[in-house]
């Protein structure tokens, strides 16, 4: 019962509450947000409560060759958003991802060397992201439908429901590149696009990216730590986590000042 109500409300409510976020401090915020391991992290976790250390161990370290397909997902999808609606974008993106994710899935290496993957995949995506425009008055001011929140939220959890049932017959590797599939930001990226355009999108996976760096963090603390403390790695990884994430965005701040 609890793995059942991890799947279907943590994730989603997560997206929903970074959705509001992003409403009141700006897309790119929505980005970091929805950027850090708030789907991984529960997909992880209940692959440890079905699984045990060990496969929880391997899917984290996995998890961290993911992280390279999602800097992917934030080219493609800011790039295919400027000629394309946000259907075409969003399938683009996810042949994309599962692309290199099916190249990642025969890659075996450590977690540590996993990470300097991800952190070379981070910068390469910071560079080939399109030019973020100027954000426009009154471009965020359309009021959203009704039924946008309740969609975003059972959106999210039928893509989290596919991939944890499936994560028993894939495998600690490729449990762990699909627990960091583009679950939370394909929706908000999807909503953003089709309801203000590719401009807003963009900075939303400007956002996702300055993430990925302490979306690492966490990976690699429950790679590391799963073994030794158990679930409790999971409250240490999150704490890293935030730490980082703190840390990057007061470093961009400085720099932009």
């Amino acid at each position: 019962m609890v793995i059942l109500l991890l799947k279907l409300f943590l994730a989603p409510l997560l997206v929903v509450a970074s959705t509001l976020a992003g409403r009141r401090w700006g897309p790119e915020v929505a980005g970091i947000l929805v950027g850090l391991p708030i789907v991984a992290g529960p997909i992880l976790f209940i692959s440890y409560l079905l699984h045990g250390a060990d496969f929880a161990g391997r899917a984290a370290s996995s998890s961290l060759l993911g992280l390279v397909s999602l800097a992917a997902f934030a080219v493609v999808f800011s790039r295919a958003a400027r000629r394309f609606g946000w259907v075409a974008t969003l399938a683009t993106s996810w042949i994309a991802v599962l692309a290199v994710d099916a190249a990642l899935s025969v890659v075996h290496v450590t977690a540590f060397v996993a990470v300097a993957f991800t952190l070379a995949a981070t910068v390469a995506a910071m560079i080939l992201m399109p030019r973020i425009e100027p954000e426009h008055a009154g471009e965020l001011e359309r009021p959203s439908p009704l039924w946008d929140l309740p969609g975003r939220a059972v959106a999210t959890a039928l893509l989290v429901l596919a991939v944890t049932a499936a994560s028993g017959a894939l495998g600690p590797q490729w449990t762990g590149l699909l627990a960091t599939f583009p679950i939370a930001i394909s929706v908000v990226a999807a909503f953003g696009h089709a309801q203000h355009g590719p401009a807003v999108t963009t900075r939303t996976l400007a956002g996702l990216l300055t993430a990925l760096f302490s979306f690492a963090t966490f990976c690699l603390s429950v790679a590391v730590l799963i073994r030794p403390v158990g679930g409790a790695a999971f409250v240490l990884g999150a704490a890293a986590t935030v730490a980082v994430q703190l840390l990057v965005v007061r470093t961009r701040g400085a720099l932009g000042n």
